[in-house]
């Protein structure tokens, strides 16, 4: 390779290092032009699969700033430098590989960390960012939606202690100010203690079960997620 050529590519890599959420190391030795396309379709577009020289590899890793080992960089390589999600990524690779072992995943990049295959298997196991928003958003709908049963609940229990609660418009009282006074001018046998702890209990448990199911309906991925080797 010419010496521009040489710069050129380097300069390439550098930048794709620099911009990669993740860079995952192969080995395609054995794989037909064919199986390398397959490969190519199934990252995606977010990712960039391309064969590189091992040489310019290392040049282009120093230049950006990231580390490599040597023992990653040996045989014939390709780097996929992935601008997306690197789960997904890791994932494709994962599943390609179950249908052609030919390919070896040697290691790669992960949150500017050296990773080892074992840790991007790991990533590949985890849940994307996307289901797990899905699944976020979920938690909160249906516990906002028993947030609302319960204060709903809570205004009829009210209401058969002091009657319908409503504001005196002509009178410029509010809602909340006139339920204040009706509750206020309530007798004392109305309002026995038995209702008032009844109430009290209530809002207690249902507080509870709404924070622990917003919490138990997403799952935790620190279990799963890839330990940083030691330095």
């Amino acid at each position: 390779m010419a010496r521009p050529d040489k710069a050129a590519a380097v300069a390439e890599l550098t930048e794709d290092f620099r911009t990669a959420t993740a860079t995952y190391l192969t080995e395609y030795r054995g794989l037909t032009v064919t199986s390398m396309k397959q490969l190519r379709r199934s990252l995606g577009a977010d990712t960039k699969y391309a064969v590189v020289k091992n040489t310019l590899t290392k040049i282009a890793a120093k230049d950006a700033g990231v580390e490599i080992t040597d023992d990653l960089l040996t045989g014939p390589s390709a780097l996929a430098f992935v601008k997306g999600d690197p789960i997904d990524a890791a994932r494709n690779l994962k599943n390609f590989q179950k249908e052609n072992p030919l390919l070896i995943i040697k290691g790669g990049i992960y949150e500017g960390k050296l990773v080892s295959a074992a840790e991007i298997m790991k990533l590949a196991d985890l849940e994307s960012r996307e289901v797990l928003l899905a699944k976020l958003a979920g938690a909160m709908k249906g516990s906002l939606a028993k947030a609302a049963r319960v204060f709903d609940a809570l205004r009829i229990k009210m209401e058969a202690v002091s009657g319908p609660v409503s504001g005196n418009a002509e009178a410029g009282v509010p809602p909340v100010a006139a339920a204040t006074e009706e509750v206020a001018v309530i007798e004392a046998p109305e309002v026995t203690p038995e209702v008032t702890e009844e109430v009290v209990a209530e809002v207690a448990v249902v507080t509870e079960a709404v924070a622990d199911d917003a919490v138990a309906e997403v799952p935790a991925q620190d279990a799963n997620t890839p330990e940083t080797p030691a330095e």
